[in-house]
């Protein structure tokens, strides 16, 4: 291709996969009508990030990741650690910033994205690290608002509007902060790139402008990206496969709670949550999410049962909640709202085969209190348990926390991790805990003397014990 000339090209927004004709299943992905076509602009001398670090480098003062060196000779000296001053996000991102990563948070409009970032600034400014703040969608009297709300900033807090990423990739190189970052990354725009913001290849050649950047100069970048209405990071799928860390806040924008999720994580865990609630002055740290998801239970009402999953390292104990009634359509409904739609089709196909309830004429709802999406099978059980509940009108007794996986003969599977549930639900003073009997002696070393410890080894079994 000639230097400079401009042609059409087509990108799939799903994996960013280049092709110059339009079809209609990517070859790559295999997802159906997500091609585009944009105007690309390229060049003899590689791409924008090509140029931008190698001039990184040459003021840098140094050579690409190209040298080959001997593993025993490399030194973990740049790979330390930065508390961010909040011990859920820490905790996710597996026990603070990585110095050179680059963390993408994605999250709906309003979730409290850039609230968060904006306080774990004042956290790190207040700690004596340079930080660089580069907004593409507020001004800076908007920011400074904001910041007000979240209290005294002080340090080396910096703040650029900008949207050019030659500017900002030349801010960075002059200044060398330890911390930025870009919000959001669908609003960079990059002049050798003909392309609008926030198209495929905007996207994907900012991010690595900023990832060449990251790497060589050792600075920590936050990138805020948008997400699309099925709840995905909005712009190419490769945008997550070049970060380190992918960073989804979860939870309904009009409640209080809020959930941050590791998808991807190249230097922790990948189970990991945080919780936060929104408060007036900013996101505060839930350091015990247990008690907080329980608080408000009903104890005397039918369908409503403990359980306990494990996120990362994490127990958590939550209530589930379900409502079983005879139903006047033709088809009757049904809803869950926080686990699987088809995991509770089968749970409840399980119940009519082997304990012989009837529940192809009723209405079946199940909930997961507190806005948790958990999709674990432990807790297959405790869903069972509370649909009997309710099928029966029976409530079960408020001091029950039941986990377990059931398989399609009506079998109470083993799960990981027993004891840490177990030693969780003591701790919140539950009496009675219902586990697979193939894990009852591991229970019960977990479990206190005031503690009774059931084991069941089918739903026919556990169903007798508490209704």
């Amino acid at each position: 291709m000639a230097k400079g000339k401009q042609t059409n090209l087509y990108f799939c927004q799903s994996c960013g996969y280049e092709s110059a004709k339009w079809m209609g299943q990517c070859p790559r992905c295999h997802e159906w009508n997500t091609f585009v076509e944009e105007p690309v602009k390229k060049g003899d001398a590689g791409s924008a990030s090509f140029r931008i670090a190698s001039a990184a480098v040459s003021r840098h003062g140094g050579t690409l990741s190209s040298d080959v060196v001997l593993l025993k000779d490399v030194t973990l000296s740049e790979g330390t650690r930065m508390s961010s001053g909040i011990g859920e996000l820490d905790r996710v991102l597996g026990g603070g910033v990585m110095q050179g990563s680059l963390t993408l948070i994605g999250g709906d409009p309003g979730i409290g994205k850039s609230t968060l970032l904006l306080q774990v600034c004042r956290n790190m400014a207040a700690a004596g690290r340079r930080i660089l703040y580069v907004s593409g969608e507020e001004s800076k009297a908007q920011i400074k608002m904001r910041a007000d709300r979240i209290g005294d900033f002080s340090g080396d807090m910096n703040l650029l509007c900008e949207t050019s990423l030659d500017v900002i990739s030349e801010v960075l190189r002059n200044m060398k902060p330890d911390i930025c970052v870009i919000d959001s990354i669908q609003t960079m725009y990059n002049e050798e790139v003909s392309s609008a913001p926030g198209s495929v290849s905007q996207v994907r050649e900012s991010t690595q402008v900023l990832m060449q950047l990251s790497k060589i100069l050792g600075i920590s970048v936050f990138i805020v990206g948008h997400v699309t209405k099925e709840g995905t990071v909005a712009g190419p799928r490769v945008l997550e496969h070049m970060v380190d860390t992918v960073l989804y806040f979860e939870g309904d924008r009009h409640a209080s709670y809020r959930i941050l999720r590791g998808v991807k994580n190249r230097f922790g865990s990948t189970n990991e949550i945080g919780v936060f609630e929104m408060r007036s002055e900013g996101l505060t740290e839930v350091t015990n999410p247990s008690e907080y998801l329980l608080d408000g239970r009903p104890l005397d009402s039918s369908g409503s049962i403990v359980s306990c999953s494990m996120e990362g390292t994490r127990p958590i104990l939550i209530e589930i909640q379900s409502l079983v009634c005879r139903s006047n359509l033709g088809v009757p409904r049904r809803q869950a709202s926080g686990v699987d739609y088809n995991r509770v089709n089968l749970l409840m196909a399980v119940l009519e085969k082997r304990c012989g309830m009837h529940l192809g004429d009723c209405d079946a709802y199940v909930n997961l209190t507190g806005g948790m999406k958990i999709t674990e099978p432990a807790l297959d059980l405790a869903i069972v348990l509370a649909m009997v509940s309710s099928f029966k009108n029976q409530s079960i007794s408020p001091d029950v926390v039941a986990f377990g996986e059931v398989g399609l003969s009506g079998e109470v599977r083993t799960v990981s991790q027993v004891s840490q549930r177990v030693s969780e639900a003591v701790r919140l003073g539950f009496n009675t805990i219902i586990v697979p009997a193939s894990t009852l002696k591991e229970a019960e070393k977990a479990a206190g003397r005031n503690t009774h410890i059931i084991g069941v080894s089918n739903v026919r079994e556990a169903s007798d014990h508490v209704v």
